[in-house]
C-alpha cells in the first residue's frame, strides 16, 4: 500500500531528493566515498556548499547585500541567535503560536520585548491585525506559519523597523521579497531537507549594531565570512537541501510551488467544509497552505479515534494533530503530490459514508 506522508516535520521530501541522496551515501560525486564520510574541505562538497547557496539566492532572488549561510541548532537557536546580533534595548514581537512564544521568551533574555499583539485568546486560531509597531524598535519579529495551530501570514508586512521571520514551515512555498527583511530564518526540515541544517537569510549592514560582544559561534558575520564552513558543516542535510532546491527549479520555480500549494490546499479546506464530520479550526481568511488543522465536529467528536485509525489503515500517515490541540494536522508541503491530497480527501469521504 502507497504511504501518504502528512507528517509536519520531519516531513515528506521529493522523490527526486531522497534518490540522488540515496545514490550519494552510497558514492558521492564519483569519489569512491559516501557522503556522510567526506571532508567538508574537499572540493566536491565545497562545490555542493556553493551551489545550494547560490540556488537560495535564484530561487528567492535574494538581492545584493544579503548572505545565504547554513547553520546548526534547528530554528530555536535562532531565537537566541536574532536578539543576540540585533537586539540593543528593545525588539518587537507578533504572538501567533508555541513557536513564537517560544521565540519570544528566549529574546526577553537579551533586553524589552514589546508583544504587539496574540492570538492566544482564542487558542491561536488567527492571525492578530490592526497591531502598532514601535517606531523604536530594533525589529519586528513574526512566524509566517504556524505549524500546530494552521495559520499563515502569506505576505511581507511593510514596516519601518527592521523586520525578521521565522519562515521555517513555508519557505519556498511563495515568493518572497526578500528586500523586505533583515533575517529570515528556516529549519530545513520541513520544506527543503532533512533535520539537522538550518538556513538563514542575512542582511548585512543589519549587523554590527549591538553594544554587546557575540560568542563567535552565535554571530552571524563568523558564518558569512567563512562561507558556513567556520566549523563542520551538517554535510549530509545540505547536500539534501541542493537536490530539493535543484528539484525546485526543475518544476519551475517559487511561483509553481505557490500554485500547486493553493491547488492542494483548496480541495482539502473545501472537502473539509463540505463534510458533515469535520470542520477547520483555524479562521479562514488565515488559513495555512501548508498545514491545514482540522477536527470533528461536535457531534461526532466519538469518532476521533475511529477516524485516525481509519485514515492510518488506508496509508494517511502523520495527520494525527499536535499533542497540544488533537484533532488533525495534514500537512502538505512542497513536496506533497496533489494526488496524495486527493487520497486524504477520498478517506474522508468514505468514512462520512459509513457514519
Amino acid at each position: 500500500m502507497k504511504k501518504h506522508n502528512f507528517s509536519a516535520g520531519p516531513s515528506i521530501l521529493s522523490e527526486y531528493t531522497i534518490k540522488n541522496s540515496a545514490a550519494a551515501v552510497e558514492n558521492f560525486a564519483g569519489t569512491g566515498l559516501s557522503i556522510l564520510e567526506v571532508s567538508h574541505r574537499g572540493k566536491e562538497f565545497v562545490a555542493v556548499n556553493d551551489e545550494a547557496r547560490a540556488l537560495v539566492k535564484e530561487l528567492l532572488d535574494v538581492p545584493a547585500g544579503y548572505e545565504v549561510v547554513f547553520l546548526g541548532g534547528g530554528a530555536s537557536l535562532q531565537f537566541c541567535m536574532v536578539p543576540y546580533n540585533l537586539l540593543n534595548k528593545k525588539a518587537a514581537y507578533l504572538d501567533t503560536g508555541t513557536w513564537a512564544s517560544n521565540a519570544i521568551k528566549e529574546a526577553k533574555l537579551f533586553g524589552e520585548v514589546d508583544v504587539v499583539a496574540s492570538s492566544k485568546d482564542a487558542n491561536y486560531s488567527y492571525i492578530p491585525k490592526d497591531y502598532v509597531i514601535p517606531e523604536d524598535a530594533d525589529y519586528f519579529h513574526f512566524t509566517s506559519n504556524n505549524t500546530i495551530f494552521g495559520t499563515e501570514m502569506r505576505y511581507d508586512p511593510d514596516v519601518n523597523v527592521r523586520l525578521v521571520s521565522d519562515m521555517s514551515s513555508d519557505i519556498f512555498s511563495r515568493p518572497v521579497d526578500v528586500s523586505k527583511y533583515d533575517i529570515i530564518y528556516a529549519g530545513a526540515q520541513k520544506n527543503l531537507a532533512p533535520a539537522g541544517v538550518t538556513l538563514a537569510i542575512v542582511r548585512e549592514d543589519a549587523l554590527g549594531h549591538v553594544e554587546r560582544a557575540i560568542p563567535t559561534m552565535l554571530n552571524y558575520s563568523t558564518h558569512i565570512k567563512k562561507e558556513s564552513m567556520f566549523n563542520t558543516p551538517p554535510v549530509f542535510p545540505i547536500f539534501a537541501a541542493l537536490q530539493t532546491l535543484k528539484w525546485y527549479k526543475e518544476q519551475g520555480g517559487v511561483a509553481a510551488m505557490e500554485k500547486l500549494n493553493l491547488e492542494k490546499a483548496g480541495i482539502l479546506y473545501d472537502e473539509i467544509d463540505r463534510n458533515r464530520l469535520f470542520k477547520g479550526t483555524a479562521a479562514v481568511e488565515d488559513r495555512s497552505i501548508m498545514n491545514v488543522c482540522f477536527v470533528m465536529n461536535d457531534e461526532y467528536k466519538e469518532l476521533e479515534a475511529d477516524f485516525n485509525a481509519f485514515a492510518l489503515a488506508a496509508g494517511m500517515s502523520g495527520i494525527k494533530g499536535h499533542r497540544s490541540v488533537g484533532g488533525f494536522r495534514a500537512s502538505i508541503y512542497n513536496a506533497m503530490p496533489k494526488s496524495s491530497v486527493e487520497a486524504l480527501i477520498a478517506c474522508m469521504q468514505e468514512f462520512e459514508k459509513q457514519h
